[in-house]
């Protein structure tokens, strides 16, 4: 019996759910590949697959979502090779700030004032790891900003030093800061 319009739309859905899902795991909010969500999407896919779908338009809409599901494949098995040779650029990102946290010595109790220049270069190669633009992005704005995040910081908490870092989180770079003192 071939599948019915419902049935092509619940496999539709589940190929998106499943796409979010390797998404997620490959941002690291996951922690294990879905294989049990693949493993369902690829039984509905070889199990329409060997039906007769003579309506035209159906047989279009499933061999559409057969082709999303080819595509998303490769890339997902092209992103899992990666990470297992540690080519994986998001992954070697994140091991250069784990490298460079613990080759750091430990913090003095009063640090000297923050060199602005450090700051913005882990933040212009953090967000170019995490694909995201640095169109506008310059030292003097960058210093602007953290000027006012000094200035509104100083007016909620006192005079304490602020320390600014740059991290990632969900797949994308952004600025904390810190109090020091």
């Amino acid at each position: 019996m071939p599948p019915t319009d419902e049935e092509l739309e619940i496999l539709s859905r589940k190929l998106m759910a499943l796409k979010l899902a390797y998404d997620q795991y490959f941002l690291g909010s996951r922690p294990r590949e879905p294989i049990m969500d693949a493993e369902e999407v690829r039984k509905l896919v070889v199990t329409y697959a060997n039906q007769s779908i003579k309506n035209t338009a159906m047989r279009f809409k499933f061999n559409s979502i057969v082709s999303r599901y080819q595509a998303f494949k490769r890339q997902w098995t092209d992103t899992l090779r990666k990470i297992e040779n540690g080519t994986y650029a998001r992954h070697q990102f994140k091991s250069k700030l784990h490298e460079r946290d613990a080759a750091a010595p430990p913090e003095p109790a009063a640090p000297p004032p923050q060199c602005r220049k450090e700051v913005f270069d882990a933040l212009v190669e953090a967000r170019q790891a995490c694909g995201q633009g640095i169109a506008g992005l310059t030292p003097a704005k960058l210093n602007e900003i953290l000027d006012q995040q000094e200035r509104d910081l100083s007016k909620r908490y006192g005079d304490s030093q602020v320390r600014f870092k740059v991290v990632v989180e969900n797949g994308r770079a952004k600025l904390t800061a810190t109090r020091v003192g």
